[in-house]
């Protein structure tokens, strides 16, 4: 994955940030403690990931949350 994934969907992103991590899948394991076998399921788009997973790679790859530079959809808006 070399390019920015053009999807808005989370998950691709998240995919998308770890390759371009760097970050081995054995070393997210370490310090992460989620199962390889279950990592390289969600890398394969074949699994996902609980909010605890998700909060510890974000957390080992100091990754943040941040809104879009686009308005929210109308159904969003309050």
């Amino acid at each position: 994955m070399d390019k920015k994934p053009g999807s808005d969907r989370l998950s691709d992103q998240l995919r998308w940030m770890i390759e371009r991590s760097g970050v081995s899948r054995y070393q997210l394991w370490q310090q992460t403690g989620i199962d390889q076998a279950a990592l390289s399921r969600f890398m394969a788009g074949k699994g996902g990931l609980s909010m605890e997973s998700i909060d510890s790679l974000a957390s080992a790859l100091r990754l943040r949350l941040a809104a879009a530079d686009r308005p929210a959809p109308p159904a969003l808006r309050r």
